[in-house]
């Protein structure tokens, strides 16, 4: 195989003289240029399998070299250098197909991670028999495919949104399995779920005495996922505390374990995901604007299942397989009248209710075959109902709010404003209701 060559493309001689350094120690060959009209030059005579270019340069912009590689060779490479700070260039020059950023100035450690990752980039999807698979033929989903074919290529983060049930996840498994970083871990957090007061400690890890009970030093989620992924999912349920110490592991790349003094670089790919909407999140002061910048830099929304009904049957049959392999038992034949029963209804909850309404289906069964009385769908449940808060003209996540807020409302009034009593008689925890407070702007 031939040595591979990357292209380097900065005004300052001594900043292309320390990346040439670096790079030919990690034994790869380096072309450089000092302007746009010079890699333009060099682009033309050769293909590179890496280029390294320069935000600001004397004839133009960095983002110029990204668009000229993304059309001469689509599948080349390509990070941007960028002052310090500047993190709206760097993320516009992601926005526009860039690889990944460094910012000056440039840690050799950084740049050769960077290098040793784009490099593995691999020329086309190629897709494990166990990997995650998106079901589904119809045109949004073929859409998404394709989109997230290109995400997988790029380092960049990427926000999934949509309804709960949609498969976010899924997705974001992925962007994972096609991309270079598919041979490294791939950590799920659900952001919910974390105890406010272990946040920190479980995301970045502590050192033994650091806390009672720390006995031992233990890796936390970005020191668990060095070199994949980190998924954080529901990352708008994370509270305001630990949104600024996010936003600085992003920003500078290393993390400080609780206990520790030294920061230790860290080498991941952020890619986060809500049912919620973080613009709302934002405009109603519940989630950073600057994390939001750095986390939504690419958004990636996953359809809900009413949106590509035509793919109810061929999920259906998918489903109905797994389940009777999983029981052992010969698979269901799902009647006419069960896949029209499934095509009129509504699904609130998308892929996942599916699921459940056909393993409820499947345990109910006889004869071998699923029929529309199994699925135990109502009449009514085929159309959307407009429910006490007017729930056809609201966002599913307005109208769960304006319920809670309601829910919420009742048991302060019976319990005289007494929360501790308020929380007991909702069947929550006293922290767990200030949060909702906080979260409706009810405290």
């Amino acid at each position: 195989m031939s040595t591979p060559c990357i292209l380097i493309v900065d005004d300052e001689p001594d900043l292309r003289e320390v990346l040439e350094l670096a790079l030919l120690r990690m034994g790869l060959e380096t072309v450089t240029a000092e302007d746009v009209a010079t890699a333009r030059a060099q682009l033309g005579r050769r293909r590179f399998d890496l280029v390294l270019t320069d935000m600001r340069l004397p004839d133009g912009e960095g983002l110029e070299v990204v668009r000229c590689v993304a059309q001469q060779s689509p599948s080349t490479p390509v990070a941007v250098i960028t002052a310090y700070g500047s993190t709206e260039n760097a993320i516009t020059a992601l926005k526009a197909g860039a690889f990944d950023y460094l910012m000056k100035p440039v840690k050799l450690d950084v740049l050769r991670t960077l290098v040793k990752t784009a490099l593995k980039v691999p020329d086309g999807p190629k897709v494990g028999r166990d990997a995650p698979r998106l079901i589904g033929e119809s045109a949004p989903m073929q859409s998404i495919r394709a989109r997230i074919d290109k995400l997988a290529r790029s380092q960049a983060p990427v926000f999934v949104s949509g309804e709960s049930g949609t498969g976010k996840e899924v997705a974001a498994r992925l962007i994972h399995a096609l991309g270079p970083r598919a041979g490294k871990p791939f950590v799920a957090v659900n952001c919910g779920a974390i105890p406010e007061n272990l946040m920190e400690s479980e995301f970045f890890g502590y050192r033994k005495g650091a806390f009672t009970g720390a006995d031992t030093d233990r890796e936390g989620f970005f020191q668990a996922a060095s070199g994949g992924t980190l998924f954080l999912d529901e990352v708008a349920e994370l509270p305001m505390a630990m949104q600024v110490k996010l936003l600085r592991a992003i920003q500078e790349r290393r993390v400080r374990r609780v206990g520790g003094i030294d920061e230790e670089a860290v080498d991941v790919r952020l890619i986060s995901a809500s049912h919620q909407d973080l613009g709302r999140a934002v405009e109603a002061g519940r989630f950073r604007h600057d994390l939001y910048y750095r986390l939504n830099v690419i958004e990636l929304r996953m359809p809900a299942l009413r949106e590509r009904q035509e793919d109810i049957p061929l999920l259906a049959r998918h489903i109905a397989e797994r389940l009777a392999a999983v029981a052992g038992q010969p698979l269901p034949r799902l009647t006419d009248d069960a896949l029209d029963a499934l095509r009129r209804y509504s699904f609130p909850g998308n892929v996942r209710e599916l699921e459940n309404i056909l393993e409820r289906a499947f345990a109910l069964s006889e004869g071998g075959q699923i029929v529309a009385a199994d699925l135990n769908l109502t009449p009514e449940s085929h159309e959307p109902a407009e429910g006490p808060a007017g729930r056809t003209e609201l966002p599913l996540q307005d109208y769960l709010d304006k319920v809670e807020r309601e829910a919420i409302l009742a048991a302060l009034a019976r319990t005289g404003g007494n929360k501790t009593a308020a929380a007991r008689l909702l069947g929550v925890t006293f922290r767990s209701l200030r949060y909702r407070l906080e979260r409706l702007g009810m405290e």
